[in-house]
């Protein structure tokens, strides 16, 4: 034992004392394309069928119906307030708690939505991120710099019952519930980890605590959607003014 100790630590010591630096000089690599000239492999298709047929049984359960074509536009679109407003009622459901309002960073959303069958799949198009709902107590001040930057950015997506305009990149005449944004209140706010975390240039909320439940936002699109299908409801969202250009 006390033999096999010293040759560690020996090592230890050597590896440790090493100031040698080796840096790479060159890089090569050789490309190869994939396409219909190249043969399959029977045995690798074999043991890769059952996965492939589940995956696409999942990918392509329908879930419920699109009255129409939606796109993802800026200041404000049917698909960001379809989705803006899913994160809302969805988080409540979850959280068991009120909110103030739900956002969706816009780059975010990937794809559209598409007249007629809505699938699984169509859902991972639109939120091909693994980015999960989370919950943030904003003071209204801070809540007044994030949707500064939503401006900036030429707007985003906002929940049912907030409305806002954009000045000068700036976000201005802000009304939640009907009354303007009191920088002194506190307002809980449903949206994506990503953008707690800092991203999209909201640094601003990264000091701010979260509450988290490992919620994810896709899962919450498809349990909205369903939950609509069962109400014998079809997606309809609409433009409603909620961000609107005052220049």
């Amino acid at each position: 034992m006390y033999r096999r100790n010293s040759i560690f630590l020996g090592l230890f010591i050597a590896l440790s004392s090493c100031s040698t630096f080796y840096q790479p000089t060159s890089l090569q690599h050789t490309q190869y394309k994939i396409d219909a000239s190249i043969r399959s492999d029977s045995s690798v298709v074999g043991m890769l069928q059952p996965y492939a047929t589940n995956i696409s049984a999942t990918m392509n359960k329908v879930i419920g119906t699109c009255a129409d074509t939606y796109t993802n536009k800026r200041p404000e679109s049917e698909i960001g307030n379809f989705l803006a407003d899913c994160y809302k009622e969805m988080g409540e459901k979850k959280f068991a708690r009120k909110i103030d309002a739900a956002f969706m960073n816009a780059g975010g959303i990937r794809s559209y939505l598409s007249k007629g069958n809505i699938t699984v799949g169509k859902i991972f198009e639109i939120m091909p991120f693994d980015n999960i709902l989370i919950l943030q107590e904003l003071k209204g001040s801070v809540l007044q710099q994030y949707l500064d930057v939503m401006a900036a950015d030429g707007g985003w997506p906002v929940s049912k019952g907030v409305t806002l305009q954009i000045k000068n990149k700036k976000a201005v005449n802000i009304l939640i519930h009907g009354k303007p944004l009191d920088p002194n209140a506190v307002y809980t706010v449903a949206h994506s980890d990503y953008v707690a975390n800092g991203g999209s240039d909201c640094s601003m909320l990264k000091p701010i605590p979260q509450i988290n439940l490992g919620y994810l936002m896709r899962d919450a699109i498809v349990e909205y959607i369903d939950s609509q299908t069962k109400a014998g409801k079809t997606i309809q969202p609409v433009i409603e003014n909620r961000v609107t250009n005052a220049d």
